[in-house]
Parts: structure tokens; sequence; C-alpha cells
């Protein structure tokens, strides 16, 4: 009995923690998601194209105010996987679009923040190439 409820009990803490660098990761990419679609507003909004680039450590925006105009990851272990460069509107259906993430301590599991070109940025797994 005394072994099944330590057996038990390992399981339950072990499902709890999820690892550091996954969590880390999906905040970045849901934050980048939520941030994309804002700048893609603003530029449908104002009729001003607004590019993203992606640099050490964060990501860099044109065609906005200088307030809103750089972002840092959340996590510094956030990385971008290639160079990517993004153009968000002013049209309202644009070219297929897509950011690869990954966090130093999980590189295997990289994320992707991606757009059709019409729907909003959302968040989802990589593709093995």
């Amino acid at each position: 009995m005394v072994i099944a409820i330590i057996a038990l009990g390992t399981a339950t803490v072990g499902l709890a923690l999820r690892d550091a660098g996954d969590t880390a990761l999906e905040r970045d990419a849901q934050r980048l998601a939520a941030i994309l679609e804002s700048a893609r507003a603003q530029s449908r909004a104002t009729g001003v194209p607004v590019g993203a680039a992606f640099v050490e450590g964060g990501f860099r925006f044109s065609g906005l105010p200088p307030s809103q105009a750089e972002g840092r990851w959340l996590d510094s272990g956030t990385r971008v996987l290639g160079s990517s460069t993004l153009v968000l509107g002013p049209e309202p259906i644009g070219a297929p679009q897509q950011v690869v993430l990954a966090h130093d301590q999980r590189p295997d599991r990289p994320l992707v923040v991606a757009t059709d070109g019409l729907r909003p940025f959302a968040v989802g797994p990589a593709l093995a190439p």
C-alpha cells in the first residue's frame, strides 16, 4: 500500500512539472502571435505597411510608432530559427508567412507562428523537414 501511494505521488509530480523550455517557448510564441496580429491591424487601420524583423534577443518593427517598434523575448533562451522578416499589411489579404521559434533548452521541439494570409497568426508545432 505504501509503495502504491509513493508511485502515485511520483507520477502526479512528474506530470505536473512541465519542461521549463517548452513553457517559456509557448509563452513567447503566443505573445508573438498577438503582437504580430496587433501590428497587422494597425497597418490595415493606418494604411502604412509594417515590417517585422527578428534580431538577437527580440524583434523590431518598421512602420510603427517608436514606443512599439522594439520588443524582447520574455525568456532569454528563445531564438528564431533561420532568418525571417514579415510584411504585415496594409492589404486585408496577404501572403502566407511564418516564423519558427526554438528554445535553447529544447532546440529539437520548435514552434511555428504562422498565418495563411487571411486568418490570424497562430501557434503550432513545426513540421519535420
